[in-house]
């Protein structure tokens, strides 16, 4: 089949670290005029990394919260993947599912965020939007992913190191666009004008009808459906859960003494990204610096225990489910297709109300 000409085509790639908002402003990114973003693809969040086998995905190097510390996972212009035939094998993956009619093209991946110098080798003049969030959502919201459990001071270095990483890159890139989740989710109509006049767009006219499509996810077995054209709403509810528990963390907890050793210790490195551990959470300096200070040996023992805690339950999780993964890979496509129809139609008929609504 004869590959088409896609000179006249625009790319945007949406990164930020996992449970940072990428999935939200990807897909209002896509809602934009002429924009297409990634559809119908059957993958987990209609990411482009699932599509494509030119270059791993972050589950390959230690899923989320970890992949940043493989080196393998962080390419630029210099990686030997970068050739050709690659550059064409990534189009043709993602080309499949944007809509021919539109001509700037949405890819959304939160491991984008370590590769934005080999995007742009592979797709000249592409835009970068890319999107930060508190490390503590971040980390904590992480967690709830139970087979990749991480102790919360290793998701802190992951949060840090990916930025870190990010922030040399990007003085190589032509064309790029910084935000941050908290602003986002208070004021999204002022960012998506400023994000369509950045690629050369407008925010479409708002729609009485519209079509809907289902993304899958991982922790919902019926997908999520979301509209075509209508901007999806935002709220800042989901930071303020995870500010509640970390600042019962750092009071209430047991290992109250172990959360304050590494907010302490983290403080100043995310201080440079305008975010605190400690400010506005119960918790003052006199506190961190004074007689209840963790010293540097009993935090590092702390850290070590936090680590055999995640290893523990990350190794639980696992024996449960592999099996499960076992087993669907040897059932026939038609008897999951039966169990997945079946467990849609019980999450339907449970939150029915909530559904049409």
């Amino acid at each position: 089949m004869p590959t088409e000409d896609k000179s006249n085509y625009k790319y945007v790639f949406v990164c930020g670290l996992p449970r940072s908002g990428t999935s939200v402003l990807g897909r209002n990114i896509g809602r934009l005029e002429n924009c297409t973003g990634l559809k119908n693809t059957g993958v987990l969040e209609d990411e482009g990394q699932f599509l494509q086998d030119v270059y791993p995905t972050a589950s390959e190097h230690g899923g989320d919260g970890r992949f940043g510390f493989d080196p393998r996972m962080h390419m630029t212009e210099t990686s030997s993947l970068l050739t050709l035939g690659n550059v064409a094998k990534l189009r043709s993956s993602w080309h499949l599912y944007w809509d021919k009619s539109k001509t700037i093209c949405v890819e959304k991946t939160p491991g984008n965020l370590l590769i934005t110098r080999f995007l742009q080798a592979a797709f000249p003049d592409s835009y970068f939007i890319v999107i930060k969030r508190h490390p503590v959502p971040v980390g904590l919201a992480t967690q709830k992913w139970k087979v990749n459990v991480t102790s919360l001071y290793n998701l802190f270095e992951h949060w840090l190191h990916c930025h870190e990483l990010f922030e040399e890159d990007s003085k190589y890139l032509k064309y790029v666009y910084e935000l941050r989740y908290e602003d986002y989710v208070e004021n999204p109509a002022k960012y998506h004008q400023e994000i369509a006049a950045f690629i050369g767009t407008r925010v479409s006219e708002p729609s009485r009808e519209d079509k809907f499509h289902t993304v899958a996810q991982w922790h919902n077995p019926s997908g999520l459906r979301v509209a075509e054209r209508v901007m999806e709403g935002t709220t800042g509810t989901y930071n303020k859960k995870y500010f509640d528990r970390w600042c019962n963390l750092l009071t209430k907890s047991p290992y109250k003494s172990y959360y304050r050793y590494i907010a302490g210790k983290y403080e100043p490195s995310f201080a440079k990204y305008g975010y605190s551990l400690t400010k506005g959470f119960g918790i003052d300096e006199e506190t961190l610096q004074g007689g209840g200070k963790v010293s540097p040996a009993l935090g590092a023992l702390c850290c070590f225990g936090a680590d055999v805690g995640a290893f523990l339950r990350r190794s639980w999780a696992w024996a449960r489910w592999y099996p499960k993964q076992l087993i669907k890979a040897l059932l026939p496509e038609f008897v999951l297709w039966a169990i997945r129809h079946m467990r849609q139609k019980c999450s339907l008929s449970k939150g029915g109300v909530d559904a049409v609504s």
